[in-house]
C-alpha cells in the first residue's frame, strides 16, 4: 500500500468532498512532518474566493514545538487550531467581532510542559485559554482518584498531540476547507480510543461545523465521556448580555451557583472576586433532535451560537466566570455527554456512556459568529419556537455534590 492509500484508510469514516486536493501535514505512522506550510487559494488558482491556509511551528517559552493551523478567509473567518493540543480552536475572529476569551495563559503550552496530575488533578489549566477545547474522551469533569488511578480534570484528549493531520480543500465552488486530525487515547490494559476530528469552513462564511468520529479501537467495551468546552468573552459578553437556549429545567451545579439561579440568564460585567458559576441545563430540540444555544451581547447585535444533536450530545452546562478582564472575563457553553461531575458521580447517575469493540460514535456541532442585528433575531427566533409552550423548572437543589 502507498502512503497515499495508507492514509486515507482511517479517513473513510468520515466523508471528504468528491473532489479536492489534499496535503498530508502529519503522519506518526509514516514519519511525516511538514513544519512550516501555507497554501492559499491564489496558488490553486481559484479567483471566486480569497483565502490561505498556513501552519505554524511556535518556538519560546512553553509553547516550543506547539503547532498552530491558520484558516483566513478574506471576507470572512480566520479559525486558528492546535493540532499539538487535541484540535482545540484557539480563537475565530471576523466581522468586527470574535469567539474566544483573554485567559492568563498567553502561549500556545506544548501539553509536554504540563503534567496533568499536578495541583490535585488540575494541571489541565496551566495550558487553558481556547475558544473551544475537547474535555473527554477516556473520561471528564473535575478531578477524582477512584480505581486506583487519578481521574484528571477533562480527561486527556485536549492535550494530545494529533497523529495523522490533512488538509483538504474542494476543487469546486464554494471551495470547502476541511482540516481532520487523529487523536490516540491508547493505554496499555486501559483503553484505546481515537477520535478522528474534522474542522469543515466554506470561505466568506459567518459559521463553522465540526464533525468528530470516536472509536473504540480495542477488544473491549469502554467508557466514553465528551464535553466540547466552548468559551466567549467580549465584545459579546459584556454587562446586560445574555443567554439563550432552549430548556425543559436547569439547576445550580453546586451551593456557591444557588446564588445565581434566579439571574442566570444575564451577565455581569467584569467582577473582582467573582467564583465561577456552574449550571446544569436538559436542553430541548426539535423534531429532527437538533437545538442551539448561544450569548448575545446587551445591544442584541453580536452574539455566537453553538448548534448540535441531542441525541449525541443529550446535556448542556452553562459556566459563568464573569471576574475581571485579566483575571479571565469569560462565559462557557458547553454541549456534552455528560455535565461537569467527577467521573464517579457521572457514573452513579447513568451519564456515562460505552462503546462496543469495534463500534463509533458521531458528534456534529455548528458554530456560527452572529455580526447582525437580523442573524441574533434569527436565532432568538429559533430557540423560542423550539422552546414553545414549555415552562423552565428552575430547580433550586443541585443533582449532585462532590
Amino acid at each position: 500500500m502507498n502512503k497515499r492509500a495508507a492514509l486515507t484508510v482511517l479517513a473513510v469514516m468520515i466523508s471528504a468532498p468528491a473532489v479536492a486536493k489534499t496535503w498530508v501535514l502529519t503522519s506518526a505512522e509514516l514519519a511525516v512532518d511538514q513544519g512550516n506550510w501555507k497554501i492559499s487559494s491564489d496558488e490553486l488558482k481559484i479567483q471566486d474566493s480569497a483565502f490561505s491556509i498556513e501552519q505554524k511551528v511556535l518556538h519560546g517559552g512553553k509553547q516550543e514545538g506547539s503547532k498552530i493551523i491558520v484558516i483566513h478567509s478574506q471576507s470572512g473567518l480566520t479559525i486558528t487550531l492546535s493540532p499539538t493540543r487535541g484540535m482545540n480552536l484557539l480563537r475565530v475572529e471576523g466581522f468586527g467581532s470574535r469567539m474566544g476569551w483573554d485567559s492568563p495563559v498567553k502561549e500556545v503550552v506544548n501539553p509536554a510542559f504540563i503534567n496533568l496530575e499536578s495541583r490535585n488533578g488540575v494541571g489541565w489549566l496551566e495550558g487553558f485559554n481556547e475558544m473551544m477545547v475537547r474535555c473527554g474522551y477516556e473520561w471528564t469533569g473535575h478531578p477524582v482518584t477512584a480505581d486506583g488511578q487519578i481521574y484528571t480534570l477533562h480527561g486527556k484528549a485536549g492535550n494530545t498531540p494529533v497523529s495523522r493531520l490533512e488538509v483538504d480543500v474542494a476543487d469546486a465552488a464554494p471551495h470547502e476547507i476541511r482540516i481532520r486530525g487523529l487523536i490516540k487515547e491508547s493505554t496499555f490494559k486501559k483503553a484505546d480510543l481515537q477520535t478522528l476530528t474534522e474542522l469543515r469552513y466554506v470561505p466568506g462564511s459567518n459559521s463553522f461545523s465540526l464533525h468528530d468520529v470516536l472509536t473504540n479501537h480495542a477488544d473491549y467495551p469502554h467508557d466514553y465521556q465528551i464535553i466540547y468546552h466552548s468559551n466567549f468573552s467580549t465584545p459579546i459578553l459584556e454587562e446586560g448580555a445574555r443567554f439563550l437556549a432552549p430548556m425543559s429545567g436547569i439547576s445550580p451545579f453546586n451551593d456557591y451557583a444557588k446564588a445565581g439561579l434566579k439571574t442566570w440568564q444575564t451577565y455581569a460585567g467584569p467582577t473582582k472576586g467573582f467564583d465561577e458559576m456552574v449550571f446544569n441545563i436538559s436542553p430541548l430540540s426539535d423534531a429532527n433532535h437538533q437545538t442551539l444555544a448561544a450569548v448575545i451581547n446587551k445591544a442584541g447585535d453580536k452574539g455566537a451560537a453553538i448548534q448540535f444533536d441531542t441525541r449525541q450530545l443529550p446535556v448542556l452546562t452553562l459556566w459563568k466566570n464573569t471576574d475581571t478582564l485579566k483575571q479571565g472575563y469569560v462565559t462557557g457553553i458547553e454541549p456534552g455527554t455528560s455535565y461537569a461531575y467527577p467521573v464517579t458521580i457521572e457514573r452513579e447517575q447513568k451519564r456515562v456512556k460505552q462503546l462496543q469493540p469495534g463500534a463509533s460514535t458521531a458528534f456534529d456541532l455548528t458554530y456560527t459568529l452572529l455580526h447582525s442585528r437580523d442573524q441574533v433575531t434569527g436565532v432568538r427566533n429559533r430557540i423560542e419556537k423550539i422552546q414553545g409552550e414549555t415552562k423552565v423548572d428552575e430547580i433550586t437543589t443541585p443533582m449532585a455534590k462532590e
